[in-house]
């Protein structure tokens, strides 16, 4: 009787063992889902904002503010103030970057969210340079930089929120799909730019008609901070903050205890702004001022491309969880250099065939660079520890962003004109970056093979290093 009771006991409380597990998995499971559908609305609210600047810079500022210019060198200044906001971004990363080490990524994640639906809401409200003169670009630039603090801090937190809470076979998945509001806030972006581009008149649109889609970002900045005040703290910050001894300055640390990953890494990022910014924001300037291809057909172009990479990411996320992340964003790396040469051989000769333009940026931007983009987050996360994750990886991201994304239009717009308006200067300029992208993840994955340094013990504790990264062998 006894051992019956006993056995009884022992199984009723492995079945509560069990029904403890399966509750506690319930509630991971759906503050995931929760932590996935946050990250990716704030990041498609913060994308659309920064994004739909960089889509009516090149169409509509170097007429609306610069107008005392030719229109090349109108272009380039309004191309010069889409850079402001990079400049800004390190600054955001900074700031935001040790909050989000300090006290937490949620608290970040929705004041980086108002703070850019604020500058974004502003510059719809922005007269011309015609009603108040040089007060106007200064404006302009003034809610250029709350744009850029704002995605400064807003990157970092957004993929450490999925990428943390996810488990660690399926990081590289979850972590690629706050990449995919990329996409998603270009479509948006490029979708109401081209809608009232169509729908109004020439006159109108310029007037007052892109105004319109920088204030709508007042609604979208309600519904994202609602969202993002719901979520919980990620696993590895929590425990961080339990084992780890304070951390007085993240990004120090991160200097002091990584600092070639910190270099490899922001060698690594080179080709995904200078793509990015080649492809979905000079390509449109490129199409329209240069082959006179109609503007909402080139931005049905961009859009057509955002669509093939809203499907991509989370795909190359998820062949990364499986070959390894350094592989997939090497080679890919390499080859999206290489695909500028055919892509604009294309715009530049075929620019009267539709079909044929699609392909050619829907190829290297919505297939090639999706799996740069989609594996970048989990790749430059899983190199640094959670103490000081936040900081590095926004650090990373947004300081080499100055040169590898803010300057790319105004480089390519000298490169082409340089070249007698044709692309092979740039085309030279893309590939390079590739080659340097491909090397850096080289050397990522060579410093992961030998080891992180150690994590900040727990005093009294030995310290341990990092695994190597998921995917890779040692």
């Amino acid at each position: 009787m006894c051992s019956l009771g006993t056995t009884n006991r022992g199984n009723t409380n492995a079945s509560q063992g069990a029904s403890m597990k399966t509750t506690e998995q319930i509630e991971h499971d759906k503050n995931l889902r929760r932590v996935v559908v946050s990250s990716l609305v704030g990041a498609v609210i913060e994308w659309y904002d920064f994004f739909l600047y960089g889509v009516v810079a090149g169409l509509i500022f170097n007429h609306l503010y610069f107008p005392e210019f030719d229109d090349r060198i109108g272009t380039m200044l309004a191309f010069a103030t889409f850079a402001v906001g990079f400049v800004a971004r390190p600054l955001g990363g900074l700031v935001f970057g040790h909050f989000g080490d300090k006290i937490g990524r949620k608290k970040v994640l929705v004041l980086t969210l108002m703070i850019m639906g604020t500058g974004t809401v502003a510059i719809g409200c922005i007269p011309s340079y015609a009603s108040i003169g040089i007060w106007a670009p200064i404006l302009l630039i003034l809610c250029r930089v709350a744009q850029g603090l704002g995605l400064g801090g807003e990157w970092g937190g957004a993929v450490l929120m999925s990428f943390e809470s996810a488990p660690a076979h399926k990081r590289a998945f979850y972590a690629s799909l706050p990449q995919v509001g990329l996409s998603l806030g270009l479509l948006l972006a490029s979708g109401v730019i081209g809608f009232f581009s169509a729908v109004l008149s020439n006159e109108a649109f310029i007037s007052w008609g892109w105004r319109i889609a920088f204030i709508m970002s007042a609604g979208l900045l309600f519904v994202g901070s609602y969202i993002r005040s719901s979520v919980h703290e990620t696993k590895d910050f929590a425990e961080a903050k339990a084992k780890m001894p304070e951390v007085k300055y993240p990004l120090l640390d991160a200097f002091k205890r990584y600092p070639k990953m910190m270099v490899a890494c922001m060698g690594a990022r080179l080709i995904d702004g200078v793509a990015f910014n080649t492809f979905a924001v000079f390509s449109l300037s490129y199409l329209t001022q240069t082959r006179g291809l109609e503007r909402s057909s080139a931005l049905a172009v961009v859009m057509i491309a955002s669509v093939v990479m809203s499907f991509f990411i989370p795909f190359w996320g998820y062949v990364a969880d499986r070959i390894g992340k350094a592989r997939v964003f090497g080679f890919c790396a390499l080859l999206l250099g290489i695909l500028g040469f055919p892509a604009f051989w294309v715009f530049h000769n075929y620019s009267d065939n539709y079909l044929y333009v699609c392909l050619a940026l829907a190829l290297p931007f919505g297939v090639v660079y999706a799996a740069v983009f989609g594996t970048m987050s989990s790749l430059f996360s899983d190199s640094f520890d959670p103490s000081v994750r936040y900081s590095a990886i926004s650090f990373v991201y947004q300081f080499s962003g100055i040169f590898a994304a803010g300057l790319t239009p105004m480089v390519a717009t000298m490169l082409v004109a340089w070249n007698g308006g044709e692309p092979w200067y740039l085309c030279a300029y893309l590939g390079s970056a590739g080659l340097i992208s491909a090397a850096c993840t080289l050397w990522i994955r060579h410093l992961n093979r030998k080891g992180f340094p150690p994590a900040l013990p727990v005093e009294g504790e030995t310290p341990v290093s990092e695994p190597l990264m998921e995917g890779e062998s040692a």
